[in-house]
C-alpha cells in the first residue's frame, strides 16, 4: 500500500474560528503540517503590517493554509466525488497543493521581496522539492509527487481543474482569506455564503463552474473581495507602516553596501544584502528574527535607520495625502528639493505608495496576467462567463482601480529647532493638496 492510502487510526480535528474545524484523515496530511518549514509558517503573519491598523490582524499563515486545505477537502471530499469530470487520483494531489500553496512566503512578505529581489513562489518550490522534511513526506507518496505539488502551486500542471481550485478568480485561497481576515480585522466586508457557493459549485474538464441558481452568492464574493481590498488590504495606514519597514530594509542594505560598522552583526541578513539567500538562510527567517532586529537597531549610531525602526515598533508612523503621479509629478520634484534643503533624507522620508486591483475581469487573449473567467452553468448544460448574466458584476468587470498616496513625516516637519522656514514651506504645500 502506497502512503498516499494510509489513513490515521482516527481522524484529526484543529478547531478554527472560521471553519469551525479543519478535518484530517490523511497520514500524509498530518505529517506534512508536523514539518519544520510548515510550522514556520506559524511565525509570519497572513496580512503583514495590518496589526498596526486593525489590532486583531495577528493571525498567522499556518492558520490560513489550514483553512485553505480545509475547504479544498470539503469540495473534493464532499462535493466532486463520484461526478464523472472528476479524477479521484487527483484528491490527495489537491489537498497537499492547498495546504502547502504559501510555504514559501517569508516575513512581511511584499516588502521583503521587493528590497531584497525574491520570490516567494520560487521558494515554495524549493521547499517541496529540495533536502526537505516536507520533500521527504511527499516522496513517500511517490518519486514524482512533490514535482506534481509544485506543478499544480506553480500552475503548470495538466490537470487545469486541479490548479482552479487553488488558483483562479474563485478559489480556495481567496475564498479563505477573505473570511479569515475579514474575522481577524473585525470588519464585516468580507463575509460571503460560502456553504451556498460549494453546494453550486461543478466540476468540469479545466476549471469549476457554478450552477446558474448560485449566481448571487457568487455576486455577494466578488463585491467582498473588492470591498476587502480597498477596506483593508489597501487601508493607506497600512501602506504607511508597509512603506516605512520598506525604507528600513533599504537603509540597512545602503550602510551594509558603505561598510557601515553595525554595533550588533546582522548575521541573518548578510546573505539577503548580497542577494545570494540560500533556502537555509531563508528558512531562518521569521518575523520574530526581523522584529528582533529592529529592535536593536533602535540603538545604532545611524541616525535614518534608528528613526524608521522606531517609528515602527512604537507605531509612529508617516501621515499621507491624496497624490496623482501623472498631474503632480512636478510637485515631488519640488518637495524632494524642499526636503534636502530642510536636511530631511527624502530618500527615506518623502515616498509615494500605489495600490491597484482588478476585481473581476473576463478572458482577454494577449493580455498581461490572463484572467479565466467565471462561468456559470445553465439549466440547458451552456456555460455563460458571469458578467453576462450578472449587472453587478458586468459593472465592475474589466475596471482596474488606482490610488496614490504621498507619505511623509509630520512631526519631523513641525519641529522647529532648526531649518522652520523651509519646514513651513513643505506643510504649506502638503496642506494645499
Amino acid at each position: 500500500m502506497h502512503d498516499s492510502n494510509l489513513k490515521l487510526s482516527e481522524e484529526k480535528v484543529f478547531k478554527d474560528p472560521v471553519h469551525r474545524y479543519a478535518h484530517v484523515r490523511d497520514k500524509i496530511i498530518w505529517d506534512l503540517i508536523g514539518t519544520k518549514e510548515f510550522q514556520r509558517l506559524r511565525r509570519i503573519k497572513q496580512l503583514g503590517t495590518t496589526y498596526l491598523t486593525f489590532h486583531g490582524a495577528e493571525h498567522s499563515r499556518f492558520n490560513h493554509s489550514l483553512g485553505v486545505y480545509e475547504i479544498v477537502r470539503r469540495i473534493v471530499d464532499d462535493v466532486f466525488k463520484g461526478r464523472p469530470e472528476w479524477n479521484e487520483d487527483e484528491r490527495l494531489l489537491s489537498l497537499c497543493a492547498a495546504l502547502l500553496h504559501d510555504l514559501g512566503h517569508g516575513p512581511f512578505s511584499h516588502s521583503f521581496e521587493k528590497v531584497y529581489n525574491l520570490d516567494h513562489e520560487q521558494f515554495t518550490k524549493q521547499i517541496i522539492l529540495g533536502r526537505t522534511e516536507v520533500n521527504a513526506v511527499l516522496q513517500r507518496v511517490s518519486p514524482d509527487f512533490p514535482q506534481k505539488v509544485a506543478d499544480v502551486i506553480g500552475k503548470t500542471y495538466h490537470d487545469k481543474l486541479v490548479v482552479s481550485l487553488i488558483s483562479s478568480q474563485i478559489d480556495a485561497d481567496r475564498m479563505d482569506y477573505l473570511q479569515r481576515d475579514a474575522y481577524f480585522t473585525g470588519v464585516s466586508y468580507g463575509h460571503f455564503d460560502m456553504e451556498r457557493i460549494l453546494r453550486v459549485m461543478r466540476p468540469r474538464e479545466d476549471q469549476v463552474v457554478f450552477k446558474s441558481s448560485g449566481m448571487h452568492a457568487v455576486e455577494d464574493y466578488i463585491m467582498s473581495r473588492y470591498q476587502m481590498y480597498w477596506q483593508v488590504y489597501f487601508h493607506p495606514v497600512t501602506r504607511s507602516a508597509e512603506v516605512i519597514l520598506t525604507k528600513i530594509l533599504q537603509r540597512a542594505k545602503a550602510l551594509y553596501e558603505d561598510s557601515y560598522a553595525f554595533k550588533y552583526e546582522p548575521a541573518h541578513f548578510v546573505s539577503l544584502f548580497n542577494e545570494k539567500v540560500t533556502l537555509e538562510d531563508y528558512l531562518k527567517l521569521d518575523e520574530a528574527v526581523i522584529l528582533y532586529y529592529f529592535q536593536m537597531w533602535e540603538d545604532e549610531d545611524d541616525w535614518i535607520l534608528r528613526d524608521l525602526c522606531s517609528r515602527f515598533m512604537n507605531r509612529n508612523l508617516f501621515k499621507y495625502i491624496e497624490f496623482d503621479p501623472a498631474r503632480q509629478y512636478k510637485l515631488l520634484g519640488r518637495l524632494d528639493e524642499l526636503f534636502r534643503e530642510a536636511e530631511i533624507d527624502p530618500d527615506y522620508y518623502l515616498a509615494v505608495d500605489s495600490s491597484s486591483d482588478l476585481p473581476y475581469d473576463f478572458y482577454r487573449p494577449g493580455e498581461e496576467e490572463e484572467r479565466l473567467p467565471i462561468h456559470l452553468l445553465m439549466p440547458n448544460g451552456d456555460l455563460h462567463e458571469l458578467s453576462r448574466e450578472s449587472a453587478i458584476v458586468e459593472a465592475i468587470s474589466g475596471k482596474r482601480r488606482t490610488d496614490h498616496k504621498l507619505y511623509y513625516p509630520e512631526d519631523l516637519l513641525l519641529d522647529n529647532t532648526k531649518n522652520e522656514k523651509v519646514k513651513q514651506q513643505i506643510l504649506s504645500i502638503l496642506k494645499k493638496h
